[in-house]
């Protein structure tokens, strides 16, 4: 057993679990992790996707009850079947784009210098938007319309360039389109969670003969994916409480430093 690997596996857990829900690219800060630890011990990347698994449980269990509510209501209550209606629409651009653009996604853009841009440029843009003075039309999930959910899911879909943020861009495109900031962060939740589970179980298919031959890649997975779960937990609580008080600012420079610092060393 490789007990440095299954410390870096940890931390990456901790990484992603950290960045998922977080306007600042866990995929991005995970493409980083693992080139300045050199954690190359799961093969195709699939280590970064599958621990996402741990997240999606996190917002699985602080959202149980509203979820629970949905799936008992869904044969016979309307907000039900609107809040289903909405993360299926807001999920279908980056399930049909991700699918057509999988491999040459991996192949060509998984790298530090695709990520310190999309870090620098998304957090002159998340600072950019937070400045504007917006009216928000939208306080439920189920209340928003269907185009609505669509267009969010196309600003989900510019999240498959690495160090974009999943979670920024559905933010930062809710709040755009009308939604509050509770409810563009919440429908940022929810949709992460068809999203990341598509994402997690696509990239064990594609490299399930790679995993198979591969020493330690279950233990290690499943230990990022603890981790993960803990972390994210505590930041979905913790997340909206925090953009209330101070806003997306912080985390744009937050990105324009990271990404700046990466620009002139990598």
């Amino acid at each position: 057993m490789d007990f440095t690997a299954y410390f870096y596996a940890a931390l990456m857990g901790i990484i992603e679990g950290l960045t998922e829900f977080l306007p600042v690219s866990s995929t991005g800060h995970l493409i980083l992790a693992g080139h300045f630890l050199d954690f190359q011990s799961v093969p195709g990347n699939v280590f970064e996707v599958v621990i996402q698994f741990g997240a999606i449980l996190a917002v699985c269990m602080v959202y149980f009850q509203r979820l629970w509510k949905v799936v008992v209501g869904l044969p016979h209550k309307r907000e039900a079947q609107l809040f289903t209606r909405n993360i299926l629409l807001g999920f279908l651009p980056a399930a049909v784009l991700g699918v057509l653009f999988h491999d040459i996604i991996k192949e060509r853009l998984f790298n530090e210098v695709v990520v310190a841009w999309s870090l620098l440029l998304g957090g002159i843009f998340i600072i950019a938007v937070d400045k504007l003075r917006l009216q928000p039309k939208y306080y439920e999930v189920e209340t928003m319309p269907a185009w609505f959910s669509l267009k969010v899911g196309f600003f989900q879909a510019l999240a498959m360039i690495p160090g974009v943020s999943r979670s920024g861009a559905t933010i930062l495109g809710a709040w755009l389109f009308g939604a509050d900031r509770k409810a563009a962060m919440e429908f940022s939740f929810f949709l992460a969670i068809p999203t990341m589970l598509g994402a997690a179980t696509f990239d064990l298919y594609k490299n399930w003969d790679a995993l198979k031959a591969a020493e330690d890649a279950a233990g290690l997975m499943l230990l990022g994916t603890v981790m993960a779960f803990i972390t994210a937990a505590i930041v979905v609580r913790y997340a909206l409480y925090f953009v209330h008080q101070y806003g997306f600012t912080p985390f744009g420079w937050y990105r324009i430093v990271v990404g700046s610092a990466l620009l002139m060393i990598v």
